[in-house]
């Protein structure tokens, strides 16, 4: 099973999906996707961090989550936008190569039998990007969200806090 979360920044998609996953176990897992890039970072993941309790497992896993042991668990995978900057990057920002791992790393993912509940952003629905590498990587986080989004079995748009189906 997969639930796809997207939505905008501080749209409650991380509260969201915390819920489900504690509706549907005593103890799944978070996944988390980020490098520690900087302070900021640092600071978000802690924020992140304090949102959960002893109940969770916190799994870091930058890039290859489908070699890790996760059948039959509920897991929380925050998120694919961080998830995809660390593929762009690593490639040296090539679009093509990008976009071949990741969608090869999630059909993987998808095939693990457990419940997966995979967040990611709308970031094209923001401001136009102003530099080559920031057009490209929005039409990557859109290409592969709609990847995610036609393999999910629910799909969640999260406006405002505030839950809409779209599958």
């Amino acid at each position: 099973m997969i639930h796809y979360i997207t939505g905008g920044t501080r749209s409650g998609k991380s509260s969201y999906a915390q819920k489900l996953a504690l509706s549907l176990s005593n103890n799944p897992v978070y996944l988390a996707t980020s490098r520690k890039w900087d302070v900021d970072f640092e600071e978000r993941i802690k924020r992140h961090q304090l949102d959960r309790d002893e109940r969770w497992q916190n799994i870091e896993e930058e890039k290859y989550p489908s070699n890790l042991e996760l059948e039959g668990k509920v897991i929380v995978l925050d998120c694919v936008t961080l998830w995809l900057t660390n593929f762009f990057t690593d490639t040296k920002y090539s679009v093509d190569e990008t976009l071949k791992l990741i969608k090869l790393e999630f059909d993987k993912l998808a095939m693990i039998d457990a419940t997966w509940i995979i967040i990611s952003n709308e970031i094209g629905m923001g401001m136009h990007a102003d530099t080559e590498i920031g057009r490209k990587f929005a039409d990557l986080q859109g290409w592969i969200n709609q990847h995610i989004a036609q393999s999910a079995d629910k799909v969640v748009f999260m406006v405002s806090g505030l839950p809409l189906n779209l599958k």
